[in-house]
């Protein structure tokens, strides 16, 4: 029998860890993940800190996209969630590819399982489709796109006998969108909402449309996220089932979220509850009439969004502090409240601001270390964004050199800021740059025609961002075939295209019926039509239509001969309906357009008739620029968002511009700030050169009026930004940019300085020839000298200028000639030089003003006094 002795004890040992800056720590840091190589103290904390809530204030060029996937490596590669326990949400399928793209590039292999990466509306289409029963839909529902949206809504406002041209479809579809991203049920629409659209009718549309989309079987995009709200709110159960599996969120571009996407990410980020979670602004459904007077109810009367509760008081009370533990959620937010610029769409900003009341013990951290922007740069954005209230706070830095800076550039009017934007743009094409690093950034697209037209002129190839380009635009395009089918009765592709816009009752039959007449008599459509209105195939209405449209043809027609091509135009678009058509659009867009078809008309002027416009036309809209091709980019501040480029273009910084008046008389402050952001976004888009250009005449509306320049130039930093002369010249050598008045420095020469211009103009006075260059301040051009002396021995109190020969001069922009019946010494055909245009020849002389044909600049007017013989 063998006897087991009793085992020794054996005193214990203390867990050992390796010490802080050991050999052990610096080795395990050798042999750590990969992905973490790089990273620099800020971006490793975002990426390390997992447990709790935590706000990443992340600046423009500050790595956000890097921060975002190497979290959810850490995550993966540390073991603390499976794929399918990660919920990341973007704002766009581009956004989610990459991510999957540079993880697997991480964790070197490609990223499966990872279901719930994606944006809001594909991960809400999905969380409804599995749910659908409980929101009165089947699993194979239909989402509907805005075509099928506002066709539906046609039917009900017909159904209700609702004049469609007076409360359009798209107008309510619109309303509808609105208050779906604001989290907005029809029972929950304010009544004063609802008043807007059809004598208040709007809610009961609503509820209407609702009804009707459940017996289509579909959904539109607002209901992916609306109706995982209300199954949330009903259905706690289910809330929980996904509270458990989503161990982390991760959200990108959190400044961007509108209400609906709060509310949904809330009700996801709690911990696991009992009970159903209420958010202030949300209502339960009504179990009778009895709830209609609740306070619940008020609620609804007040914006939705205006007073969310907390995290800790959307849900009952912990018992203890372990259960308060365990009731903190390990959300990672990613934005940057600086770069909020989609308020217009239903973006709020405040979801940003108060994420720290929301989730109480959150971790804020900045990364404010910009790897894009030179220091210049940097330094005037974030001068210029400090001035806003409503944001958290932090300031871009760089350790990259200071570069050069910010320049601000005034010009006379739109077209001499093209020319300068032109010459500048060739000029760093001659030094080697690609065209691919130029971005020009315009406050709105109607802008984009002086350029676009410019690029042509100079054969500049060019892309437009995010939409088409001017001439290509549906509205141009309409426009233009109306201008065509004057011009030819015989082009039957742009009669085709406007014979039914607006809606005129003539469909697709009525044209195939045109169409089989035509190629039978073998006549163009617009003669055929003519024949079928004598006719009795077509019923009378259509009937009717059609020939309102040939006698209108037939009227414009022979109004060209009489009227001006810009007037006839506007007449066309008028009497045709279709301003008025854009007009009664209540859409986001409808405006944007109206302005494009005023730019066309306003376009029209630079060309002598109709024919030579439409000539130039086919020019434009002939050149075929490829996917790969070296382009200048020209886009709209909103469009240029998460771009960057080596040279950035800014024009357009003009008070009623930008700031936009529009966006400042429906939002007041707030409109001021988000345009300040739009500035700001627009500055940090470039690596290396940011130029700002104003000019001091716009047309806008058609109108010419005289600007101010935009309040945020004055915001910017004096030490960080340098004031240069356009290069554009203008129609009477001078660039009439914003300075003081000529008559309030009248004094000579008693400086001297090594700029050109001034060494130019000293030169001039020596030699007594009174003729200056180009090149001055403001003018364009330096004076001649003059002496003013305000006592004088021989002459009044009052001062009095010397008897030396003097230039012309400003005042506030405008040149006031010398005598305007002076003889100038100049002959036709004298070759001559300028300072600022070069060589040219005398085309015209009128007084002492010449017509100049300069052999690069152009025609240009200038006063015989700028030039000298060649």
């Amino acid at each position: 029998m063998i006897r087991m002795t009793e085992p020794t004890k054996i005193s214990s040992v203390p867990d050992h860890q390796p010490a802080a800056g050991g050999i052990a720590a610096r080795a395990r840091a050798s042999v750590g993940p990969k992905y973490l190589t790089g990273l620099n103290p800020e971006q490793r904390d975002a990426v390390e800190t997992l447990d709790g809530p935590v706000l990443v204030l992340a600046g423009a060029g500050t790595g956000k996209t890097r921060v975002l996937t190497t979290r959810i490596a850490h995550i993966l590669s540390q073991g603390r969630a499976r794929p399918a326990e990660i919920l990341s949400v973007t704002f766009t399928n581009k956004a989610a590819r990459e991510m999957k793209h540079r993880l697997g590039q991480m964790l070197g292999q490609a990223v499966e399982g990872m279901p719930w990466l994606g944006t809001f509306h594909s991960i809400g289409g999905r969380i409804l489709r599995t749910h659908a029963e409980l929101a009165q839909l089947k699993s194979n529902f239909t989402v509907l796109d805005t075509d099928d949206q506002v066709r539906l809504l046609k039917q009900l406002l017909q159904a209700d006998n609702i004049d469609d041209k007076r409360w359009p479809a798209r107008m309510l579809a619109g309303l509808i969108d609105g208050w779906k991203n604001r989290g907005l049920t029809p029972s929950q629409v304010p009544s004063g909402e609802a008043a807007v659209f059809a004598n208040g009718k709007g809610g009961k549309l609503y509820a209407s449309y609702q009804e009707r989309l459940k017996i289509l079987n579909a959904a539109d995009f607002g209901d992916l996220l609306l109706e995982d709200i209300r199954i949330f709110r009903e259905h706690p159960d289910i809330l929980r089932q996904y509270q458990q599996r989503f161990k982390f969120i991760l959200v990108d571009e959190y400044q961007d979220t509108n209400v609906a996407q709060y509310l949904w990410l809330r009700l996801l980020s709690q911990a696991p509850s009992s009970t159903s979670p209420r958010l202030r602004g949300e209502v339960a459904a009504r179990s009778d009439a009895s709830e209609e007077n609740s306070p619940q109810t008020a609620l609804v009367e007040t914006p939705p969004h205006s007073d969310l509760l907390s995290a800790s008081e959307a849900r009952h009370t912990p018992a203890s502090g372990e259960e308060q533990k365990s009731h903190v959620k390990n959300i990672c937010c990613v934005g940057d409240d600086d770069q909020s610029i989609y308020g217009w769409r239903g973006a709020e900003v405040d979801n940003i601001l108060r994420f720290e009341h929301d989730f109480p013990g959150a971790k804020v951290i900045r990364l404010e270390r910009n790897y894009r922007s030179t220091g210049h740069i940097l330094a005037a954005a974030s001068h210029l964004i400090a001035h806003n209230e409503g944001r958290l706070g932090k300031t871009l830095r760089t350790e990259d050199q200071d570069g050069e800076k910010v320049t601000v550039t005034g010009s006379w009017d739109s077209e001499e800021e093209a020319r300068g934007i032109g010459e500048e743009i060739e000029q760093i094409q001659r030094q080697g740059d690609k065209l691919n690093e130029v971005a020009i950034l315009v406050r709105a697209s109607y802008q984009m025609r002086e350029f676009e037209d410019r690029f042509v002129t100079l054969g500049l190839p060019y892309r437009v961002i995010g939409g088409p380009r001017f001439y290509e635009r549906a509205e141009i395009r309409d426009a233009l075939a109306y201008l065509r089918v004057i011009n030819s009765p015989a082009d039957d592709l742009a009669f085709e295209r406007i014979v039914n816009v607006p809606k005129r009752g003539l469909g697709d039959a009525t044209v195939q019926m045109l169409h089989d007449h035509a190629r039978k008599r073998r006549i163009p459509l617009f003669e055929a039509a003519r024949a079928v209105v004598e006719t009795d195939e077509l019923k009378p209405k259509a009937r009717g239509s059609l020939r309102d449209v040939v006698a209108q043809f037939d009227r414009w027609r022979a109004q060209r001969e009489v009227t001006a091509h810009t007037d006839l135009a506007q007449i066309v678009l008028d009497e045709s309906g279709y301003t008025e058509m854009w007009q009664k659009d209540r859409s986001a867009d409808a405006a944007g357009r109206l302005e494009n078809l005023k730019e066309l008309v306003r376009s029209m002027e630079e060309f002598e008739n109709l024919q030579g416009f439409l000539e130039h036309i086919s020019l434009v809209m002939d050149r075929d620029s490829g996917a790969d091709e070296d382009a200048v980019s020209l886009m709209t501040l909103h469009s240029a968002k998460g771009l960057e480029f080596d040279n950035v273009f800014l024009p357009g910084w003009e008070e009623g511009l930008f700031p936009s008046q529009r966006t400042l008389d429906e939002q007041g402050r707030a409109g001021l700030e988000e345009e300040r952001r739009l500035g700001h976004v627009g500055l940090t888009r470039a690596r290396r050169r940011a130029m700002i250009y104003f000019a001091t005449n716009r047309r806008i509306h058609g109108t010419w009026s005289t600007t101010i320049p935009s309040r945020f130039l004055d915001e910017l930093p004096a030490a960080n930004v340098e004031i240069t002369e356009s290069k554009g010249g203008s129609a009477w050598g001078g660039t009439g940019g914003y300075g003081a008045s000529r008559f309030d420095d009248m004094e000579a020469f008693g400086s001297t300085y090594a700029t050109p211009g001034w060494q130019r103009a000293q030169a001039n006075r020596n030699r007594g020839g009174g003729r200056n260059g180009g090149g001055g301040r403001s003018g364009g051009f330096e004076e001649e000298a003059a002496t003013f002396s305000s006592s004088s021995s021989s002459g009044p109190d009052f001062g009095s200028f010397s008897s030396r020969r003097r230039g012309p001069l400003t005042i506030e922009g405008e040149l006031v000639a010398k005598s305007t019946g002076t003889t100038s010494e100049f002959s036709l055909s004298d070759r001559v030089f300028h300072q600022k245009f070069g060589y040219g020849r005398i085309t015209k002389i009128d007084g002492n003003k010449l017509t100049i044909a300069f052999d690069k600049a152009g025609e240009k007017k200038v006063v015989d006094s700028f030039v000298q013989r060649a």
